[in-house]
């Protein structure tokens, strides 16, 4: 659950050797911090991975943009050597001012407006993943505008029910993602993209869902997307080159679960790829996986500091302590979401106390603002006390709010000792700053 460059001895919490009370005193509570060193090997395994599984047709690690990006992630990602998906004309303003170069961006979502289209079709990104018919359209209108022609894939739903929170998991058939393969609207849309002569067809694609563990899914999509080529090919003639397998693969919250590493799924997706080549008689194509959360999660803890602490007497006379510190679901809505499971410590002292049932919660003026619903904390925890969660980098700060109007919390990168602010903390400033006076 912790990043490689995070230790926990004696109950203090350190980080690349900077203790989360030296952390706590220089940047505040609460704040997230990413462990540089271990984003970037985690980026470069899965790239790495990648290019070993499949030689010469191994494509592109696209990082997730959703699960966290800012400038200064963008800028690791170039210089790391691998790509990115965004899904808004936001995450495309941050990848490109981190210098990303368009010919890496992957640009997906189900509702692109024309304008975010136009950009990305003016500045050359790589592919555009298509979602609907009418982006079809649109794409193309976009391409006869610039001059070019546009490379394209087509988002399908292959019917499968991934074994995660139902609203995670998206490639089921009732969702609002992709062209269902069952349906025959997946075929139709490679029909409409032929009409097309400003768009390439380049390959499909699909995105199972979110933290799954194993590869039995991503197996039975892999078998059912080239199924597909197989059939574009017989009615086609000639065969589509990529085929991009999404992401999803999960990371370890709590104790007992176990992040998955790119050597744990590459040889089964590989094995997988293979096969269904074989059995539809495909050559390779272009292989490309898009994991966000599995690279960013595990790099990154939140600092809190508790302010509160409160007995509750529940009915049968047990008693759950209640610990209010000072953030919440404004940096972390997934428990709320999601119901979304965490782990914490108390980090910048050893406690002998023992454990008894605690509820980690924020300081927002919601019954629901809750971190960690049940959990074992010692019975000495005390104000000023300081609390982490480990595996918070995906999801927390792309996810934050000014719920009750406080500001979010800033990102620190900390690498080889030495600390620095990424993203900064708001401030009230920033809070009236869109506010219009009259």
């Amino acid at each position: 659950m912790w990043s490689q460059n995070a230790s926990l001895s004696g109950g203090t919490l350190s980080l690349a050797g900077i203790s989360a009370a030296q952390l706590a005193k220089e940047f505040g509570t609460p704040t997230f911090f990413l462990d540089e060193g271990a984003y970037r090997a985690r980026a470069l395994a899965w790239h790495n991975g990648l290019q070993s599984e499949f030689g010469p047709q191994a494509g592109t690690i696209y990082y997730a943009a959703k699960s966290f990006i800012c400038t200064a992630v963008a800028q690791w990602i170039s210089e790391i050597g691998i790509g990115i998906d965004v899904c808004t004309g936001g995450e495309l303003a941050v990848a490109l001012a981190g210098g990303i170069n368009p010919a890496k961006i992957e640009v997906h979502g189900n509702n692109k407006s024309v304008a975010e289209i136009d950009r990305a079709v003016s500045i050359g990104v790589k592919t555009i993943v298509m979602d609907s018919l009418f982006e079809i359209e649109r794409v193309a209108a976009a391409a006869r505008k610039h001059g070019v022609r546009q490379g394209v894939m087509l988002r399908l739903t292959p019917g499968i029910e991934a074994h995660t929170h139902e609203k995670i998991s998206t490639a089921h058939e009732d969702v609002k993602f992709g062209f269902s393969i069952a349906s025959g609207a997946a075929w139709q849309a490679v029909q409409a993209v032929a009409e097309h002569p400003e768009l390439e067809l380049r390959g499909v694609h699909c995105h199972i869902g979110s933290q799954i563990f194993g590869v039995e899914a991503h197996e039975i999509a892999t078998d059912r997307l080239l199924a597909f080529m197989g059939k574009y090919r017989d009615s086609y003639g000639a065969q589509l080159p990529e085929l991009d397998l999404g992401g999803g693969f999960g990371i370890a919250y709590i104790d007992g679960e176990v992040t998955v590493e790119p050597s744990d799924v590459l040889p089964a997706i590989g094995a997988a790829v293979r096969a269904a080549c074989a059995k539809y008689s495909l050559d390779i194509p272009v292989i490309s996986l898009e994991p966000g959360r599995n690279i960013v999660g595990p790099t990154m803890f939140t600092l809190y500091e508790v302010g509160t602490v409160k007995d509750v007497e529940l009915e049968g006379g047990t008693v759950r302590k209640y610990v209010s510190v000072d953030g919440g679901m404004s940096e972390n809505a997934r428990t709320a979401l999601y119901d979304a499971e965490y782990t914490a410590v108390i980090a910048q002292r050893a406690s002998a106390a023992p454990h008894v049932l605690s509820r980690l919660v924020g300081k927002h003026c919601e019954t629901g603002d809750i971190i960690i619903a049940n959990i074992q904390l010692p019975s000495d925890i005390a104000p000023g006390d300081l609390i982490a969660t480990p595996a918070t980098g995906a999801y927390g700060r792309s996810m934050a709010s000014n719920y009750n109007h406080v500001p979010r919390p800033p990102v620190v990168a900390v690498k080889d000792g030495k600390a620095r602010v990424i993203v900064r903390r708001e401030n009230e400033a920033d809070l009236l700053a869109l506010d219009v006076k009259e």
